[in-house]
Order: structure tokens, then sequence, then C-alpha cells
């Protein structure tokens, strides 16, 4: 079989023909391919349809992408096997976008529909439903409510509401209900008649927007997805959007190809999240799902957050997509007080503030807002007890004896172990001087509840982290330890937020290192009373960039500067990088087989996981398509050959060290 042209050759027989996507998950296969219709499938072969196909032998699952009445294939064509529903699933948008994402990431058409269309389930799709879908909301001015502390924020949304398409980058004020503002957003999207997707990080973000999307456009106006729904209630959200019933679509990541119809505005929330990555093939993140559909949709775009990432504020650079941001009275009017303690005036007072875990600013800060009776918010890096161990002598890190992972320790009586094999180390003896007694490297969120619990004898303490994640505290006297992206929201705000250990974001060998700490450190931020009220402390140098754009919550400005930065250095997103990541036989294979544009920079080779290696390919970013282009081919070139050793391509990677 070969790859389909249009031409004026009809099959001999005069059957109609079906352009399919094989989903063979090979790379030099990623082409349509003819097939003939049977007669007895006429009517239920439909594009966007599930179907079975014979290929080389085998019969396997396929997408329908188009019908035609000829065909460019000079031998026979084999006839579709089965239609397996004669339900259209996949929307003609979204295969258009999915052959974009696929482009875009060097992937297959194949492995972007398995990320848009969720597994069939039969017995969901015989359900009975409404076959109208629902009535439109009248056409009204949408009230700007909370925008209005933006200077342009009302000028979005009657842009939104008279069907327009603007591109927008926001910046929230602390304290903002951003659920709120996205549910106004996308109220004036429908009510121009407009169908909207917005996709935030985890569920419980999905919890605030399902209810404040409800309060305004009321019950029935939208569907969640996300993949902790489980098949039936997914696929059952997916029919709806599909079918034409809602007009719009909330959702974690597997939101982000959501049929929705007459699309009018995608959005994300907190797009430096590292949720929203994929982490199976081709690896795509959700904004950039989202803005490219944008583009495709001629739609509008919102990219909110606390925080600015350097993709946003290209974004803003290149002229795309408009600021969206308070003006600096409002903003001083809304922080909080926050406080280093690295700096000079600090040191000067408290002299041990240089080294201690809590210096006195921050316990000061704790033991007020608790005699207030207000909750104060510890922010921890790291989950568990001491995630990280090393020996009370020479302090050489523990390490385990049979793999060389990382020793921990689970409570205060607990036996160390492995946190890469679980093996327990119980007779551990320090390798360089024989020590047998432990100490903490790296203190973790328990361990933290259980000093401040000392410190603190009479207060409450919770903690919320992976073991549980609490979703919202009473507004009373209490202790939260919470690990980042675990943090509840307080009744009231929180009179005090305690940012501990930020040496562990800052110091990582991670090209966003600082970027995600301010990330981590805004939200955090942002659920404290506005001054006096409330206060922050940040344990850090108040002279380093983040801490500095934390002190005036100007994301924006860090974001330029990282921007900055990244294009004299070489990195996204000032460029596109791809990461060839596995044997070095095979990556050098692949390398030699890919027909890189002249201009391509080839880096490394440094080491990966599990004894693979890494090798980085840079283009300027009008090289991005043809960079792309010439991986995948060469993964096809590997894969016809049916090369043994497996070589994951990503471009733009999230992690390049």
């Amino acid at each position: 079989m070969t790859a389909t042209k249009r031409s004026d050759r009809r099959p001999a027989d005069g059957s109609p023909v079906a352009r399919v996507c094989v989903d063979v998950g090979l790379a030099h296969l990623d082409r349509p391919f003819d097939y003939l219709v049977p007669a007895e499938l006429d009517e239920v072969a439909v594009p966007g349809t599930r179907v079975k196909v014979r290929f080389a032998g085998q019969l396997v699952d396929g997408w329908l992408l188009s019908r035609a009445d000829d065909s460019g294939h000079t031998g026979r064509l084999a006839y579709l096997e089965k239609v397996v529903s004669p339900e259209p699933v996949l929307a003609p948008e979204v295969a258009r976008l999915a052959r974009a994402v696929a482009d875009r990431y060097a992937g297959s058409l194949a492995d972007v529909l398995r990320l848009a269309v969720p597994p069939r389930h039969a017995r969901v799709e015989k359900e009975p439903c409404d076959e109208q879908p629902t009535p439109a909301a009248p056409t009204e001015a949408v009230d700007p409510r909370g925008w209005r502390d933006y200077p342009s924020g009302p000028a979005l949304l009657r842009a939104l509401a008279d069907g327009r398409a603007p591109h927008a980058v926001w910046s929230a004020l602390p304290g903002e209900d951003w659920a709120a503002r996205y549910a106004d957003a996308v109220a004036a999207t429908v009510a121009g008649g407009r169908g909207a997707v917005v996709v935030v990080p985890d569920a419980r973000d999905l919890d605030r927007l399902d209810a404040a999307l409800t309060g305004v456009l009321g019950p029935g106006r939208h569907v969640s997805l996300s993949a902790a729904l489980g098949p039936a209630r997914r696929y059952r959200a997916f029919l709806a959007a599909r079918r034409g019933q809602v007009p719009v679509v909330i959702g974690t990541r597997a939101a982000m190809f959501a049929p929705v119809a007459r699309l009018g505005l995608v959005a994300v929330w907190d797009d430096g999240d590292d949720l929203h990555s994929e982490p199976r093939a081709p690896y795509p993140h959700a904004r950039d799902v989202l803005l490219t559909r944008a583009h495709l949709a001629e739609a509008g775009a919102l990219v909110g957050g606390y925080a600015r990432t350097a993709e946003a504020q290209l974004l803003v650079e290149t002229g795309w997509a408009a600021e969206v941001v308070a003006d600096r009275a409002t903003v001083r009017a809304r922080i909080p007080a926050i406080a280093p303690t690295g700096d000079d005036p600090q040191l000067a007072r408290d002299p041990g503030a240089a080294t201690a875990r809590l210096p006195s600013l921050a316990w000061t800060a704790a033991r007020d807002a608790l005699r207030q009776d207000l909750p104060v918010l510890v922010q921890v890096p790291r989950r568990g007890y001491l995630p990280s161990i090393s020996c009370a002598e020479c302090r050489t890190p523990a390490r385990c004896a049979h793999c060389a992972g990382p020793l921990a320790l689970p409570s205060a009586g607990g036996t160390p172990a492995c946190r890469w094999c679980a093996r327990v180390a119980a007779a551990y003896a320090c390798p360089e001087c024989g020590g047998r007694r432990l100490r903490a490297a790296v203190t973790g969120a328990r361990r933290t509840a259980e000093e401040l619990g000392r410190a603190f004898p009479d207060v409450p303490v919770r903690t919320s982290g992976r073991e549980e994640v609490l979703t919202d505290v009473p507004g009373g006297a209490a202790l939260v330890v919470a690990t980042p992206g675990a943090e509840p929201v307080a009744e009231g705000g929180y009179g005090a937020v305690l940012l501990l250990d930020s040496w562990a974001l800052l110091t990582r060998a991670d090209l966003r290192a600082g970027e995600e700490a301010l990330r981590r450190w805004l939200a955090a931020a942002a659920l404290a009373r506005p001054a006096p009220a409330g206060r922050v402390v940040v344990v850090a140098d108040g002279a380093l960039a983040p801490v500095q754009a934390l002190l005036r919550w100007d994301a924006g400005w860090f974001a330029g500067r990282e921007l900055a930065e990244r294009r004299e250095l070489g990195f996204p997103p000032a460029v596109r990088m791809a990461s060839v990541t596995g044997a070095a036989e095979a990556v050098a294979d692949l390398l030699a087989a890919a027909r890189l544009p002249d201009d391509a920079e080839v880096l490394g080779p440094v080491p990966a996981e599990e004894g693979r290696e890494r090798m980085l390919v840079r283009v300027p970013r009008a090289r991005a398509a043809a960079l792309a282009e010439a991986l995948h081919s060469a993964a096809g070139v590997r894969a016809a050959r049916k090369a043994a050793d497996p070589v994951r391509l990503q471009v733009d990677p999230l992690s390049l060290f």
C-alpha cells in the first residue's frame, strides 16, 4: 500500500475510497492509506469513525480520516474489514490539530490520536441521550467583576462576547479568585455564541473551576474531562462535547484535545506546572497544544497564572498576546507584607538566620499570626520525614549498598530505607569513616510538622502532601505544613506564609530552577491576607532575582529577565531544542540518518538515566519545522530497518540536564 495521492483514478469495481490512519506504532508508516468501502459499510463508514483494516496480514485499528471517489494507488486496494462504531468521535478540527501537533513534536499522528480520543466505552455509546444541544444562553453583557482590577480586563471580556479572538497573558493578583475570572471569560465566550476549552493542572483546580462555572453558567452547560474520572464517566463527558450537547469543556491535560463546536476560547491556568506536560509520546505540552489550536481555529487564547513562564513572556514580546496586569497601586494594595531572611538588615538583627532553618523573623511571623487566631502556612519543598540523610560524623551522604540510591528515614523511630529499591539498611555503617549515627541532610514535610508541633505545643498541626491533599482549612489558629502544589485555601486567608528550604528549589541543576521557585512561592504567597494582616517570609537572600520578583510581585519582570538570558545562552523558548535519548549507538545511528538543517547545533553527549545518553539538537525557531521533520524521518528510517534499540525524541523537553 502506498501513501494517498489525489488523482482521477477510480477503483476498478467503482467502490468509494476511505483514507485511513492505521495505528501500528511505526514512524515510517505515518501517512494515510487507501481502502475500499464495501456497500454494506457505506452508510456507517463516515469520517471520524474507528475502523478495523488488514495491514501487512494483520487486523489493526485505524481512524477513517476522509472519504473520496478516487485514489492514486495503482494496485489493488483492500476493503475495510469493520466499522467498530458508527459514532464519529474524531472531529475534523481535532484531526487537523492532531496532525499539527504530531508535526511540531516529531511524532506520529496515531500517537497523538491516542491522546486526543479516549478509549471507546460501548455501553456509554448506547445510553439514551438528548440529541438536542443545550440551548444557547441569551446574549447579554457579562459583568467584568474582578476583571476591573486589570485595566485591559473588561476589554478582554468584550472582545470575547463580540466573537473576536483576543490573545492574552494574564498575571493574577494575590488573593485572586482565578477560577471566577476564568468562568467570567468563558461566560463571555458563550454569550457570543461560541465554545471554550479550559485546561488546569490538577483535580483540585478542576474542582474549583467546575464550581465557578456552575455558578456562572448554570448546571448542564459544561463537562469536566480528566483521566481520573474513570473510563465510563470520561467517555460520557467526551461524547457530550462531541455531540454538541455542551459548549464548554474543562479538565486537566486530557481535555486539551476536547471536541468543542465553534471554538471561541482556549485557556490554560498555571502553564508552568509540569503536570501540563504529557508523559507519553510525542510528549506535547498543553499550553502549546492549545495555542496551536487557537491559531488553527482562529479562537481567543488566555494564558494565566500568578507567575509567568518564559514561553508566555515570548508571546507578549512578539506581540502575539497582550499583557493583562494590574497597575502598581492595585498590586501594592493587595499583596501581603513580604520579607526575606537573608538580606543584610535581617542578618544584622539575627546573625543565625543565614544557617537557621526557621530564623527568628519566620518564627515571630508565625507566632504573631497564631496569637491573632489566624492560620499559618509553611511550604516545604520535600515530602516525607527525612528524605535524605548523611553520616553524622563526616557528613557523607548515606546510600544503599545494593543500588547506591539515597537512604531516607520514614519516621523518628523508623529504620533507614532506600528510596530507589526500598531495601532496609538497618545495620548501616558509613563507608568513609565507619560511623553509624545519621543526621538529616534534607528535612521533609512530616519532620517539619513534628518540629513545629514542639515549638507551638497548643496549636493544631495539619499536613497536606502526597499522602493526603487538603482542599481547604478553617480560618482559626493552626499550622498547615504543605508541599508545593498541595497548599489548601484558608478561610479568609493565612495570617502568615513561611517559605522554607529555598535552597532546595534554587540550587537544582535545571534551566527552570529560578522560574519554578518563583512559581511555587507566588502560589503560596497568594493565599495570604493583604498587608498588614498577612505576612510572607521567604528564607532566602533578598538580592536573588526570584526573591526580588516575589517582593515586588512582578512576575513579568522576572519572565522578561529569564527570556533575555535564555536568548543570550541559546536555550528554549528563544530557540527550538530537541533531545535524543537512548543507547549511545542508537542515538548516533538516528542522528547520522537525520538530515538536520544546516544551522543545527548538536550538543552532547550527556549521561541520562539507566546507562543511556542524551544528545541535544538546537536550531533557530524559524527552523523548528525542519528539525522536527528531520528527526521524524530519521526515526522512520530506523523503524523500517527494525532497529532494536529504541530512541526517545522530545522537542523542547521540560528538563534539559
